[in-house]
């Protein structure tokens, strides 16, 4: 298996909501909520779950462009969580992230390549003859002319917008990129141009993704392992085709038969339909946090919280995995 290029240990952003001064009195959100993962080398590590469930607030974490409550951050080996901005600033060319809103990630008032030569320069890239062939390169890899330099983001449609922010991404050069909902605001067509070009960067380039997404049927395409978010916990992890085939835990089961099928011979499938309401971030329930709307729910599962376990060399927080 390849190196470990991010982990994270018993990882928690946990906000403070209401209260009086300093604080006192105010409930908490768990947006994440005691999170363990690894990210291997040149893999595409999905991270998937409904609206609210914290997957934006972990990516965010990650890269250490929120800080987190407590845990810790490797990255190849080194604790990101006990260094000063200093420190993170020089690690910043390798760990970057591509945004899910072409529209508004832009700076309207600044050209291209005005856009792509600020990380160059604030990482002390080199000359000004440098920097500008290397925004022509990186217009170059992502599929749009060097004249279009002199533009500004208005002039583009959002997935030649979504281009240049892929490019921003890349102009250090870095190993480590997260996509959050990079592809969720294009029209479909433009989506799977979208996501071709970023399989190619990764082989090119030998990139590491963190993609966050809520849409299944483009991580089936795309990843290699996915993990399943619920509430700020990841409750499964596993390798795509595992995942889709035999899932473990029923809030994964649920969301993959919400998968919209394009195969009319499968359209009769049952579709299964998860009831009820998500649980307030401020009023978690006890015990497991999906019993409220799980159909499989027993008493255990009402007090008592389901410690992650090992199964088939997959990951699943749940009292009674499925089995198939």
């Amino acid at each position: 298996m390849n190196d470990i290029v991010l982990s994270a240990r018993d990882l928690n952003k946990h906000y403070p909501v209401g209260g009086g001064f300093f604080g006192s009195g105010a409930r908490m959100v768990r947006a994440v909520d005691g999170v363990s993962l690894d990210i291997y080398e040149r893999e595409t590590f999905a991270l998937v779950g409904e609206s609210g469930c914290g997957k934006s607030t972990l990516g965010r974490v990650m890269l250490r462009l929120l800080e987190a409550t407590s845990g810790t951050i490797r990255y190849r080996g080194q604790e990101l969580t006990e260094l000063n901005e200093s420190g993170m600033r020089s690690l910043r060319k390798k760990l970057q992230i591509v945004f899910q809103d072409p529209y508004a990630s832009l700076n309207p008032r600044m050209r291209i390549e005005e856009i792509l030569s600020e990380p160059l320069r604030t990482h002390g890239y080199g000359s000004s003859e440098a920097i500008r062939e290397r925004c022509a390169e990186l217009l170059d890899m992502v599929g749009l002319r060097r004249q279009y330099l002199r533009n500004y983001p208005h002039q583009f449609s959002g997935g030649q917008r979504q281009r240049i922010g892929i490019a921003r991404a890349l102009a250090n050069g870095p190993d480590f990129v997260v996509c959050d909902e990079s592809v969720s605001a294009l029209d479909v067509s433009i989506q799977a141009q979208v996501l071709n070009l970023l399989s190619d960067l990764q082989e090119e380039l030998g990139l590491t993704y963190f993609f966050i997404t809520h849409d299944l049927s483009v991580v089936r395409q795309f990843a290699d392992r996915v993990g399943v978010m619920f509430l700020g916990r990841l409750v499964e992890v596993g390798r795509t085709e595992e995942i889709f085939a035999k899932p473990l835990h029923p809030y994964t089961m649920f969301l993959i038969s919400a998968v919209p099928l394009a195969d009319p011979r499968q359209r009769g499938r049952e579709k299964l339909v998860l009831k009820g309401e998500i649980p307030s971030p401020m009023n978690l329930p006890s015990g497991c946090r999906f019993h409220t709307r799980c159909p499989f729910a027993k008493d255990i599962c009402r007090v008592e919280d389901p410690a992650p376990q090992q199964r088939d060399g997959r990951m699943v927080a749940c009292h009674f995995p499925l089995e198939g």
